[in-house]
């Protein structure tokens, strides 16, 4: 009976290590670099923008933290870079919308002009 219930127990504080021990966030890991390399490829620049210098650093960090196996930090940093990345990445190509759309809009109102002149 004591056996038992010692080996419950062990068996009890085995399984509640096992759950603390993270896996390797390789996946995430490799998302994060796609997600960076991506927002680099729209042209965002940790120079320009400080969440892609964030996603740079957050993303070295990250690797460092899987080289010494502290792949809970690991994974934090991988996801908070991912989103850094991808708020650089959204805001380049908001600023590119926009200068397209005001370069459409002057051309409509040069031609607007233009066909007012000839009525």
């Amino acid at each position: 009976m004591i056996e038992q219930r010692i080996l419950a127990i062990g068996l009890a504080v085995l399984a509640l290590a096992g759950c603390a021990n993270d896996p390797a966030p390789v996946e995430q890991l490799r998302l994060t670099e796609q997600a960076v390399a991506q927002a680099r490829a729209v042209g965002a620049s940790s120079e320009q923008l400080p969440e892609m210098k964030q996603a740079e650093e957050k993303l070295a960090l990250a690797q460092k933290n899987m080289g010494e196996q502290d792949y809970k930090r690991a994974r934090v940093l991988a996801e908070q870079a991912e989103l850094d990345a991808r708020l650089a990445e959204s805001k380049v190509l908001t600023a590119k919308s926009k200068a397209q759309l005001a370069d459409i809009t002057a051309r409509i109102n040069r031609l607007r002009k233009q066909l007012g002149e000839l009525q």
